[in-house]
């Protein structure tokens, strides 16, 4: 049997995406740059994909960029906004995905300010805390949260922190990596200031995604090169991957309502066999709170001693179970997770932690089949 649990990671192409990707790959080889015939033709594609991501997170088409992922948009938009807009102080939290906290690293050595918000056992930050910190002194900042955290599914208020950020000047940039296609994000009333997002989290292909970049953002060429993409991002664009990245979207919303009840049955099942079967097992963040969390997502602090925990891996592995494997940082190594560091309570870190992600692909069955093999081996 083979089970996977690890959309957050990355998740399973949809039959239609797949046929959309071929039907460009076969037919449509131009170059988009190019004046003839062949290059108009991919130029179209390109453009009424822009048109449909934009029109299902209510933008302008303009404000849509096309790029390799996440990583690749994050680093762009946090790097432009220092290099371009004079941002002096970005603000964050210590539990952000490794390409906002890297890039950190790296504008705090180019003489960056940067503010880390305190987070809590849950991992929430106090909206106090924000207010307090875009106050701190009159230089131009930028706030970058992620709108669902990849690790522990805990989900921020965005609407509530643009009005915060809107009314202390600051600006804001979220990774929405794990939220777009999964929950409907109307950038006309959320005024975020630029967006992360990836194709590979709501069933579409690796290697593509987009940035939001709002209308007059003052923002220059991040990759230097041809005009492509509104003269933001130079490189002859992936035109298979946007027209299967704007497919996967359509269908993502497209059936959001039924597969989001769904999904979150599947979500609401899990846990109520876990605390059954696991009674002293622990939820990390705020993953067993549907109001607070994302409904696809969970992580659990078993209780399986860390002498276990290698063999754990790999029994899960041999019955075929693919889910992320993690645990917070141990004294004296520099490996684990730097958000289960911050949220696993202290006398639990020597147990495994598991984040299993779920999709319209999986069901209860499979459920019940990874609370034997975990019995299994407790």
């Amino acid at each position: 049997m083979q089970i996977y649990f690890d959309n957050a990671a990355t998740s399973p192409l949809r039959k239609e995406v797949i046929e959309s990707i071929n039907d460009v790959l076969l037919k449509t080889y131009g170059n988009p740059s190019s004046n003839h015939s062949f290059g108009r033709k991919a130029k179209t594609l390109i453009e009424n994909s822009r048109k449909t991501i934009s029109y299902l997170l209510n933008v302008s088409p303009q404000e849509i960029i096309f790029t390799s992922g996440g990583t690749e948009s994050d680093n762009m938009l946090l790097r432009s906004a220092v290099e371009d807009l004079n941002v002096k102080t970005i603000i964050s939290t210590k539990i952000e995905h490794h390409a906002i906290l890297h890039a950190l690293d790296y504008l705090e050595k180019k003489s960056v300010s940067v503010i880390y918000l305190p987070v809590d056992k849950n991992g929430e930050f106090r909206y106090q805390d924000l207010e307090k910190a875009l106050s701190f002194d009159d230089s131009k900042k930028l706030v970058s949260l992620m709108h669902i955290n990849n690790e522990i599914g805990n989900m921020i208020d965005l609407e509530y922190i643009s009005k915060i950020c809107q009314s202390r000047g600051g600006l804001l940039h979220t990774d929405a990596v794990q939220s777009i296609g999964h929950y409907k994000v109307d950038l006309n009333k959320i005024k975020v200031d630029f967006l992360s997002a990836a194709a590979h989290k709501f069933h579409g292909p690796k290697g593509v995604g987009f940035s939001f970049v709002r209308k007059n953002s003052g923002l220059n060429s991040f990759i230097f090169g041809g005009s492509q993409e509104m003269g933001l991002r130079a490189g002859t664009e992936s035109v298979h991957n946007i027209v299967g990245m704007s497919k996967a979207l359509e269908l993502a919303y497209k059936n959001l309502e039924e597969e989001s009840k769904y999904i979150r049955s599947l979500k609401t099942y899990a846990i109520s066999k876990i605390n059954e079967f696991f009674p002293e097992a622990h939820f990390n963040g705020n993953c067993d709170k549907d109001d607070k969390s994302a409904y696809n997502l969970i992580n659990v602090n078993l209780p399986i001693s860390s002498d276990k925990k290698d063999l754990f891996d790999f029994h899960l592995d041999l019955k075929g179970i693919a889910c992320s494997k993690g645990s917070a940082c141990q004294s004296g190594s520099a490996k684990g997770s730097h958000v289960l560091d911050l949220v696993v309570p202290n006398k639990l870190k020597n147990r495994p932690s598991l984040r299993f992600s779920f999709s319209s692909f999986n069901n209860k069955s499979e459920i019940d089949f990874l609370i034997e093999t975990i019995q299994e081996f407790t």
